[in-house]
């Protein structure tokens, strides 16, 4: 990648309930994508990206929970182990936590009301749009469904947008949504990496 002051890594949500097998909702591989991300960090940082890290942050009852109504197992529920960043990822200043108030955060950029829809922003595009950001680099976890929603809004919002899919990994509920994900992402505009 050609990182510049222009540009931005997001990296999504490598969390220990995703990224450790023992996380409550361990994506299959998660941990396996840590020395790459890291990589990317170190060379964005080189160059004087900006890089954020998004965070599901999640109250202990909300509808996005299976417990709750929704069709999540419990994850991430903030100040607990699965809700903190993987040991082995690099981990930098700036975070965007989601879903803080019970809402589905799947996108960097918006969360959503899980009974009306509403979206709201996180504050990720502000941020950007502050610090010069024209072009966003995505990876982490999971593929086919925050990553997705992350790139999804970025090229929504403007910003050109790059996917490493060396660095990310799919829940895959229904065989298959990983790659479907990132053909959907492709045909909105991201460029796969």
């Amino acid at each position: 990648m050609n990182y510049s002051p222009s540009s931005a890594l997001i990296v999504v949500d490598v969390q220990n309930d995703f990224a450790d097998p023992e996380g409550s909702l361990y994506v299959d591989g998660g941990e396996a994508t840590i020395p790459f991300i890291n990589e990317q960090i170190t060379m964005a940082a080189q160059a004087g990206s900006t890089i954020v890290y998004t965070r599901d942050w999640h109250p202990e009852s909300t509808p996005h929970f299976a417990k709750d109504g929704g069709i999540w197992p419990v994850h991430c529920v903030g100040d607990t182990w699965g809700s903190e960043f993987h040991p082995d990822l690099i981990i930098g200043e700036t975070e965007v936590k989601k879903g803080t108030s019970g809402e589905d955060g799947y996108s960097g950029f918006t969360v959503r009301d899980p009974e009306t829809g509403s979206e709201s922003s996180t504050g990720l595009e502000a941020l950007l749009r502050d610090a010069g950001i024209t072009d966003v680099v995505v990876l982490g976890l999971a593929t086919d469904y925050c990553v997705k929603e992350t790139a999804l809004d970025a090229v929504r919002l403007g910003f050109s947008t790059t996917l490493l899919a060396d660095g990310i990994r799919s829940v895959n509920l229904s065989e298959g949504d990983g790659d479907r994900a990132i053909a959907d992402m492709a045909a909105a505009g991201v460029v796969v990496v």
